[in-house]
């Protein structure tokens, strides 16, 4: 892999030595770019779950998601346009609209739905630790809809991940709407894990680019979700710290981090990405702890740590480049 070296000469200037900065910007390689622009998306991520709590004070929890993805497809919409896009979309067949569709729906009405849902009912790591099933529960469907049989480490991996998440919840003890909350988050898994093979299957038949499929999908998918959160949530009135949350949430950590995440898989491999997403799990727990007053004890960050390797050793395939 290039990497860059760095140059004294290029920094000094009148004699005076370069300062730290201008050293970090010389040394840091592309790959160490990446990596930090990985870490950084991972942050917007999980900053966003802080947001969507607090938010959720006032606005409800589905035109809250709705209105997220509405101005997030619009702020992408016209680089998607730029594209190409208008062309690309008149040459795909049915049965890609097909996929494309069920993509949005599964995706961002019901996925993010339901996470803005559960989170009205459930701390935020507990909702985070729920999703991240979807890791092993894709792998595991690979099996039926992809012909994937598990690799030792994935079923490992499995394992690993369902004894973190019992020793997390040990004792189970349910109150008010956290068993509501449960049952939500585990249809925002099933959804997340569908798209997660419709996505798959979307891309390799290459078609369209990333930016196509995540604009067609989030478009379609934010309609329905919006539509049916203003439905059955009605349309709320909001001041402008509601808007300031949402626009941040859509622009900053919905259209920019979506396309830093994807600038950086041209560098990072699969299992670097696999490893960098996963530290969500600990930077969602320290934000919640930090500004919504979530603490966890240390069976919680044990089930957590445990549930965490679970997730990257699940996602570990034969010939993956590490």
């Amino acid at each position: 892999m290039p990497t860059e070296s760095y140059d004294p000469s290029a920094t000094r200037v009148e004699g005076r030595p370069p300062n730290t900065w201008q050293m970090l910007l010389k040394t840091r390689s592309p790959h160490t770019r990446a990596v930090l622009q990985a870490l950084l998306v991972t942050l917007l991520w999980s900053s966003s779950w802080v947001l969507i709590v607090i938010g959720l004070e006032d606005i409800p929890a589905l035109p809250f998601a709705g209105l997220r993805y509405t101005l997030a497809f619009l702020c992408l919409l016209p680089f998607a346009l730029r594209g190409g896009l208008v062309s690309k979309l008149r040459r795909l067949s049915a049965g890609m609209w097909v996929r494309l569709l069920l993509l949005g729906l599964f995706f961002y009405a019901v996925t993010q739905g339901a996470q803005f849902l559960s989170l009205a009912y459930l701390p935020a790591m507990t909702t985070s630790l729920l999703l991240s099933f979807t890791t092993v529960l894709v792998a595991l469907l690979g099996i039926l809809f992809l012909g994937e049989w598990p690799a030792a480490m994935q079923w490992a991996g499995t394992g690993l991940y369902l004894g973190g998440v019992a020793v997390y919840f040990y004792p189970l003890s349910l109150s008010g709407g956290e068993g509501i909350g449960l049952l939500v988050a585990g249809a925002g898994v099933g959804a997340n894990a569908l798209s997660s093979i419709l996505g798959r299957d979307v891309n390799r038949r290459g078609e369209l680019n990333p930016m196509a499929v995540t604009v067609v999908s989030m478009g379609f998918g934010a309609a329905v979700l919006l539509a049916s959160g203003v439905a059955v949530q009605g349309l709320p009135r909001l001041a402008p710290g509601h808007w300031a949350i949402i626009l941040w949430l859509a622009v900053v950590n919905t259209a920019l981090a979506f396309t830093l995440w994807n600038h950086t898989l041209r560098t990072l491999s699969a299992m670097e990405s696999s490893i960098i997403n996963n530290t969500m799990l600990f930077q969602i727990a320290l934000l919640a702890w930090l500004f919504l007053g979530q603490p966890l004890g240390w069976r919680q960050v044990a089930g957590i740590i445990l549930a965490a390797l679970g997730t990257v050793l699940a996602q570990i395939r034969k010939g993956e480049r590490t």
